[in-house]
């Protein structure tokens, strides 16, 4: 198991682990050794050495019609 409580913001490590492992289980190829690890732990490790960083949301603009 992976200890959070020395993360700076949980939620951000959640969010990006998550998205992440999203990528592992579409086929990205991982970033650390993998050993025996089922993706989503493989993605939480990437994320703890950061071998992976979160990356700012950039929000559509709805075009507006005139």
């Amino acid at each position: 198991m992976i200890d959070r409580s020395k993360l700076p913001n949980s939620f951000e490590f959640v969010v990006t682990a998550g998205a992440r492992a999203r990528q592992l289980l579409a086929g990205s190829i991982p970033r650390v050794t993998p050993g025996e690890h089922k993706k989503t732990t493989l993605a939480q490790q990437e994320v703890i050495t950061r071998a992976v960083e979160a990356v700012e949301r950039i929000e559509k603009v709805e075009l507006q019609e005139s």
